[in-house]
């Protein structure tokens, strides 16, 4: 039986001409204020409150929300202008969500937005990803503490690039539609090489840019993984895979650049990651590398930004008994764990997925801080929790390792 992996396309009708009407951005009411950057500027989304990402934001205007639900960093602007020769980068939210712009107005980039994954970094640190993207695997440490792998769907074990992705460490995750919004995986770590004691490069980051009016790129949106190096030694760490941008603006115009491209790596470049391109209207001739999915919006569409009510949906529910929280932060040592085990040979892991069918796989994936490649279990089906919406239990046992690990669940749907 051939099988996919879970995937949400959608679409709207496209028809001919071009009439001029803006398209619906729900949730764009403008409380952020405008965006005008003209000089390099670091946008920290750890300032933002935690609510609802449609909410009134006047209160904390500039900051956006950060929507737990939707894992997202959401800013409703008016208009976003960032000048020629300025460059904007971000500073992850704990959670380490993508971004999500909203505008209800025209949207002009002549600069750089930048949410490419760090360069592989110095044990024991882990080289952050680009906000919505995930890290890369750790150098080895010694005494006993091995090299490790990158974490994300498609983290590279031990020295092999993330996979997004079309190469490198992981099978192709995610949709052309980029509904939900995720990032690129990070490259694993090292025990010895020429480049120094790095560590596996980060993941690229995450956008979401909705647009009422005129999007114009002049200048560049830059999703790149981070590359297994130090910057300045190329080393033999793998690199992190390109991360994700969509589009979507009543017009598209402008002759800049996007990209979503793996970082480079001594071995071979990694996987790289999605670009979605919805419009109305189409005057610009903007350089797109992967290529990018595209769809002709409709005159005053409304768009669509989340998975709608009813999509399938898994979530792991609680590990060795302990509940999960809905809201998962663990950093491996900068914050608690968001689950603590006693040290034991294995454990149980329970999830629950929504409008999943019984005849999928779901898969159960371990990625230790300090080993060089993760583990992946298949989950066995436990219990009907509801017929409606169909709610079903699943059950694993996962092997435990002494110290840090994340924990991920995936379906494979028949």
């Amino acid at each position: 039986m051939k099988k996919r992996t879970l995937s949400l396309t959608f679409a709207f009708l496209a028809c001919q001409g071009a009439v001029q009407a803006d398209i619906v951005i729900p949730g764009a009411n403008g409380t952020d204020g405008a965006l005008n950057i003209t000089a390099n500027t670091v946008i920290d989304l750890s300032q933002a409150p935690t609510g609802t990402w449609d909410q009134d934001n006047s209160a904390n205007a500039g900051k956006g929300v950060y929507d737990p639900e939707k894992w997202a960093v959401v800013f409703k602007y008016t208009s976003i202008n960032v000048a020629a020769g300025a460059k904007v980068t971000f500073k992850n939210n704990a959670s380490r969500a993508p971004v999500v712009w909203l505008v209800s107005g025209d949207v002009t980039i002549a600069g750089t937005v930048d949410l490419s994954g760090e360069n592989g970094q110095a044990a024991p640190l882990l080289a952050e990803p680009g906000p919505g993207g995930f890290r890369g695997g750790v150098y080895q440490l010694g005494g006993g503490v091995g090299q490790g792998a990158g974490f994300g769907p498609g983290g590279g074990g031990f020295t092999v690039n993330g996979g997004y992705g079309t190469a490198g460490g992981g099978e192709r995750y995610g949709n052309p539609s980029l509904i939900p919004l995720i990032g690129g995986s990070g490259g694993g770590g090292k025990s010895s090489g020429w480049g120094g004691a790095i560590g596996g490069g980060g993941g690229g980051g995450a956008i979401l840019i909705a647009v009422a009016k005129v999007c114009t790129i002049n200048g560049t949106i830059s999703a790149i993984g981070g590359e297994g190096s130090n910057g300045d030694n190329w080393g033999l760490s793998g690199s992190g895979s390109g991360g994700s941008v969509r589009i979507v603006c009543e017009s598209l115009s402008g002759i800049g650049s996007c990209f979503a491209l793996g970082g480079r790596s001594y071995y071979n470049n990694s996987g790289v990651g999605r670009i979605r391109l919805e419009r109305h209207i189409n005057t610009g001739s903007v350089v797109v590398n992967p290529a990018p999915s595209t769809l002709d919006l409709t005159a005053g569409a409304t768009v669509l930004l989340w998975p709608p009510a009813g999509a399938p949906s898994a979530r792991v529910v609680s590990i060795g008994g302990v509940d999960v929280p809905t809201d998962p932060r663990a950093a491996f040592g900068t914050y608690n764990p968001d689950v603590a085990l006693p040290l034991v040979a294995n454990t149980q892991v329970v999830i629950e997925t929504v409008n999943i069918e019984q005849l999928s796989q779901i898969k159960v994936r371990i990625t230790p801080r300090d080993s060089a490649n993760h583990t992946e279990v298949t989950a066995t089906f436990s219990t009907t929790v509801s017929a409606d919406p169909l709610t079903l239990r699943w059950t694993a046992t996962v092997p435990t390792n002494m110290g840090h690990s994340a924990l991920q669940a995936r379906v494979i749907r028949p």
